[in-house]
């Protein structure tokens, strides 16, 4: 069993632009609420322990609970987390109540003192392969490069291999908006979003790479989740069925209309709690 974290969209809000999507948005909160418990829903469906953290007053994108660390453990069984430096003021004020969380759950504190200047956006540019033999990462328009390099450096001293990709098109910003990860041999990308070394990277590292359009992208399959033979997703294309058929992972379609608007949808709205 998975267990995933949320946090409730009680204050969810678009206030300021962060990524394209955001411009002009417009958040219905109560359709907003619903989606989300529809999503936390679909993942308890999918045999996962769903927990929560409570939401804060004026932090707006804290739903997205993705984003503010990334939580693991080592080969030797030692629960981690890293906590994030984000790139927005806003973003920063949430992170210290996920790492309280992860504190009193036992979690050592590996803290990357970036400098000025340098950003890290947890599992939002950080994401496991299915088997853990290694974690994607991705920096360009949020993560830097300087970030995920000092990452890498601290993930090597815990027996933690890293795996760097530069992201080149601002409206997928979050290496998690275009790759996901399908089951231990395959990935679903979008390959404009990708520098080409990026690319050859993956191609070099993943036995099967499935592609998906702009189109298709832009409807954030590739913010899908694989979790226990299932793939929870915003947009199930046609295009998208037939690779889950050939994965042998059977979809799960969930409305997340209203948290894209923000920019965000499935993968944005959990943090897998190793």
């Amino acid at each position: 069993m998975s267990n995933v974290l949320f946090c409730p969209p009680t204050y969810f809000d678009v206030i300021d632009v962060k990524n394209p999507f955001m411009q002009g948005a417009s958040v219905d909160k109560a359709k907003a609420r619903a989606q989300w418990e529809g999503v936390r829903q679909a993942f308890a469906d999918a045999g996962c322990g769903v927990r929560e953290i409570e939401a804060v007053p004026g932090l707006e994108d804290m739903v997205f609970a993705a984003n503010q660390t990334f939580a693991a453990v080592t080969p030797r069984g030692e629960k981690f987390i890293v906590p994030s430096a984000m790139r927005f003021e806003s973003r920063r004020r949430e992170v210290p109540y996920f790492v309280e969380y992860f504190r009193k759950a036992g979690y050592r504190v590996i803290d990357l003192a970036l400098p000025e200047g340098e950003f890290l956006e947890g599992g939002g540019d950080l994401l496991w392969n299915a088997d853990e033999r290694f974690v994607w990462a991705g920096h360009g328009s949020r993560s830097t490069r300087g970030g995920v390099a000092r990452f890498t450096q601290a993930m090597a001293l815990v027996g933690v291999k890293v795996v760097q990709l530069e992201l080149c098109d601002p409206r997928f910003y979050h290496l998690d908006t275009c790759l996901a990860v399908l089951t231990h041999e395959s990935v679903l990308i979008h390959p404009a979003a990708f520098t080409d070394d990026a690319l050859a990277e993956i191609r070099s590292r993943a036995k099967r790479v499935h592609e998906v359009s702009e189109e298709d992208a832009l409807r954030f399959t590739c913010n899908g989740v694989s979790v226990n033979g299932r793939f929870l997703v915003s947009a199930l294309t046609p295009g998208l069925e037939k690779i889950l058929a050939a994965e042998g992972l059977q979809p799960m379609p969930v409305d997340t209309g209203e948290f894209e608007k923000s920019g965000g949808s499935v993968c944005c709205l959990k943090q897998f709690v190793p």
